[in-house]
């Protein structure tokens, strides 16, 4: 047998093992060969990071919060929810400015950093929200208010509180 005979061999012995492997079976017994994770697992692991990462960049960063006509940061409905306003920089809030035919609007605006935005604002702002970043931009994206994102006592997706039981006599005749 030629290099290439065996070469064809190996590889189609591969394929056939990581095609068993991703189908569920076990590797043959005493092959030696290790189950290769899910490519569905390395794909959700994968953008799982991406999101962390990101997040944490925001996090870091200085954004641009436009404040309405009482000095409150500018939030927006869409899809059930409010969203707090932030830009990456004055072109990108010049962008939203724009698309919103607003263009001759004076944006008053702080700088905060997106930890701040998240862990202090978001919470203060005494209704479910989260933040829309670049509204209107080709990169603007959102942070929604579920845990790993706002603090979890204002996340959407928290345990419920605790509830008491009724006092037995609640609701009923005195004893």
């Amino acid at each position: 047998m030629d290099f290439d005979e065996e070469w064809r061999q190996l590889k189609e012995a591969a394929a056939r093992r990581t095609a068993s492997a991703v189908e569920g079976a076990e590797p043959p017994a005493g092959t030696g060969a290790v189950r290769p994770p899910s490519p569905v697992a390395v794909t959700v692991d994968a953008a799982r990071v991406a999101a962390l990462e990101r997040i944490a960049g925001f996090r870091r960063s200085l954004v641009l919060v436009p404040l309405d006509g009482d000095g409150a940061p500018l939030t927006l409905a869409f899809g059930g929810l409010a969203w707090i306003c932030a830009f990456s920089d004055e072109t990108a809030l010049c962008r939203f400015a724009l698309a919103r035919d607003e263009e001759t609007h004076d944006w008053p605006y702080r700088r905060t950093y997106g930890s701040r935005l998240l862990d202090e604002v978001v919470p203060a702002a005494g209704f479910p929200c989260g933040v829309a970043l670049d509204a209107a931009g080709p990169d603007g994206w959102v942070l929604p208010p579920v845990r790993g994102v706002v603090p979890d006592r204002v996340a959407l997706n928290s345990a419920p509180p605790a509830r008491t039981p009724p006092h037995p006599n609640h609701g009923g005749a005195p004893e």
